[in-house]
């Protein structure tokens, strides 16, 4: 993504609060280097039948897959494990639509309301920022409906096997996708899960049909908020004191704040860097695939020392 990287090099040349340490990089990119290559899509937690329905799946599930730390956690059940996070959603979604494939119907989508999702998501507690959960869904089910017959497989194929065609139509005609913002008066892009759609789209179809790209080697990292807190764990991001204090006292960052605008930049070009480095080592790895090792990383538990920066948002 053209726009993603340029606009994360302009801001790491202005940061004030982040910056990356150059001898910490190349130990990570030795870290990783070594590290098997699993996708973190697989067919346990997600559904999966190898038709259409699959890419209207992981659409909703891309549509959904924001904002989950604020507690108390919402989580849910999967067979005898409880999960919170992403894997909880995918896992709820799988469920909910091998009961009733009509849930993912556009025309249900648009009529979508916090009572139904909540039937939907199931799990223990409320899952955060419900009623702009319910919103995001309405929009992609009208979307749909007007644009391309209700069906995300017509959105995929406009796209032509581009990924960067694919991120511009998402975030051209649904707002929920598009992840902009501004820093010192410049627009700045990150289009998190409208990169994750197209990665999601290459795991579950294993780079053919519906996920056969002829860039998918474009997709940058997904700037969340689980990348930074690895990448700082293994001393590649530094924070200024001040914002150290603020994520380590787990005080909220606004979004589009300066200080959450260079987390998210600087997270993307750390790993532009990384896949630099490891490429050096002999091992060609493409960017979305070392977001693919990290987060792996980031569910271990030695790499939770340190708290994650807490941003509420739709786009991450």
């Amino acid at each position: 993504m053209r726009a993603v990287r340029e606009s994360a090099r302009r801001v790491v040349a202005q940061s004030r609060s982040v910056w990356v340490d150059e001898e910490a990089l190349r130990t990570g990119a030795r870290l990783l280097a070594p590290h098997a290559l699993t996708l973190s899509w697989d067919r346990y937690y997600h559904f999966f039948d190898g038709t259409a329905r699959t890419v209207q799946y992981l659409f909703v599930l891309d549509s959904l897959n924001f904002c989950f730390w604020p507690e108390p956690r919402w989580r849910y059940r999967y067979e005898n494990e409880w999960l919170d996070g992403y894997l909880a959603l995918a896992s709820s979604l799988k469920e909910a639509v091998s009961r009733d494939a009509t849930l993912l119907q556009a025309a249900v989508l648009a009529r979508m309301n916090e009572k139904r999702l909540r039937e939907i998501l199931g799990g223990e507690n409320e899952i955060p920022l419900l009623q702009e959960r319910v919103a995001v869904l309405r929009e992609a089910g009208a979307v749909l409906q007007e644009e391309y017959d209700g069906q995300a497989v017509h959105l995929v194929e406009e796209a032509r096997r581009s990924t960067e065609r694919l991120v511009q139509l998402l975030v051209e005609r649904f707002s929920s996708f598009r992840d902009e913002a501004l820093y010192r008066g410049e627009r700045v892009c990150f289009y998190k899960r409208a990169q994750i759609f197209c990665a999601d789209l290459y795991g579950a179809f294993e780079g053919e049909r519906w996920g056969e790209f002829t860039d998918i080697e474009g997709l940058t990292a997904f700037a969340d908020y689980k990348l930074p807190q690895v990448l700082r764990h293994l001393g590649i991001l530094h924070y200024s004191p001040e914002l150290a204090q603020k994520i380590d006292r787990r005080e909220e960052l606004a979004a589009g704040s300066e200080e959450e605008i260079e987390i998210r930049a600087h997270t993307i070009w750390a790993v532009e860097r990384l896949r630099e480095e490891v490429c050096k080592l002999g091992r060609s790895l493409r960017s979305f695939e070392i977001d693919w090792l990290l987060w792996n990383l980031g569910q271990r538990e030695e790499f939770r020392q340190k708290p994650y920066h807490r941003t509420r948002t739709i786009f991450y």
